[in-house]
């Protein structure tokens, strides 16, 4: 994926069909984002750049409740590989885990 301003009109525009609002602001946000579920509102630090607001963007998007039928067909398949990455990679983490957790582990005898 190319980290350019197409990809991130792509990314805005699943929020945007998803009827979420993206918005750039200045503050405090500890994980350079802030969401308002309620208002279906994402707030992004705006000092982020193109390449952190499309990383940021993309982690977001299996948290917020996207109906995917209000997406067009190109927006849907963006949606549903971003959030099969995100899951690969989660899986993958916790296998990592288990993996350490296995190897601390005392063997019977020992």
């Amino acid at each position: 994926m190319k980290y350019n301003q197409a990809t991130l009109n792509k990314v805005e525009k699943i929020l945007d069909e998803a009827e979420y609002v993206v918005r750039y602001e200045r503050g405090t946000f500890q994980s350079g984002y802030c969401i308002l579920e309620a208002k279906k509102v994402v707030v992004l630090n705006k000092f982020l750049s193109i390449e952190g607001r499309i990383n940021t963007l993309i982690d977001l998007l299996p948290k917020l409740n996207v109906n995917i039928d209000l997406l067009t067909h190109e927006s849907q398949k963006l949606f549903l590989g971003f959030v099969e990455k995100m899951e690969m990679a989660e899986a993958k983490k916790l296998a990592e885990k288990e993996e350490n957790t296995e190897e601390l582990q005392p063997v019977d005898g020992e």
